[in-house]
């Protein structure tokens, strides 16, 4: 909206009659994304009531023997609900309930929580409701299914980089660490 008034008044590219049909853009664009963003937070407002994630942090505590196995069903996990939920809601619901488990098998907080985001952060540009694909597809007037192949070489990417993080701790720790020896 500032770039509205900065186009209108400074660099005189818009014209005061355009300013209407920009902002009405404006808003509709945003109403979609917030859209998107509360029913996520429904969603996660709904399983919470329903105890999925505690049923899924105390089936992980059981089933996973070994911290490779669980950083590895975490990832599978976390890929799939980010896929679906809004990463705010996502990580206020499933954090409590993920963590006490991942410091059960060992793993630093600060690691299982870069974890955590960087997974979840992929899950909102991957469909089918990622939240971050959705905008860029409103921002850039395109549908779907046309910017889709152009996002797999960004999410394997984005995939290496977690695995990377997830099983070489030191790459989110070693700042940390000198940081605070």
């Amino acid at each position: 909206m500032a770039l509205d008034f900065i186009g209108l008044l400074i660099y005189r590219e818009i014209k005061f009659a355009d300013l209407y049909k920009i902002l009405k853009k404006s808003v509709i664009s945003s109403a979609v994304i917030m859209f998107i963003i509360a029913n996520a937070g429904l969603f996660a407002f709904l399983i919470t009531r329903a105890g999925v994630p505690d049923a899924i942090g105390h089936y992980l505590k059981e089933v996973l023997q070994s911290p490779a196995l669980f950083l590895l069903g975490v990832n599978a996990a976390l890929f799939i609900i980010g896929m679906f939920i809004e990463t705010s809601a996502a990580i206020i619901v499933l954090a409590p309930i993920l963590a006490p488990v991942a410091i059960h098998f060992g793993i630093d907080p600060v690691h299982f929580g870069l974890i955590m985001v960087v997974n979840l952060a992929l899950g909102m540009i991957t469909p089918p409701f990622g939240v971050n694909l959705f905008a860029a597809c409103t921002v850039a007037r395109i549908s779907l299914d046309r910017i889709i192949p152009y996002l797999l070489p960004f999410v394997l990417v984005i995939l290496g980089c977690l695995m990377l993080i997830t099983y070489i701790p030191g790459i989110s720790l070693t700042l940390r660490d000198l940081a605070y020896k």
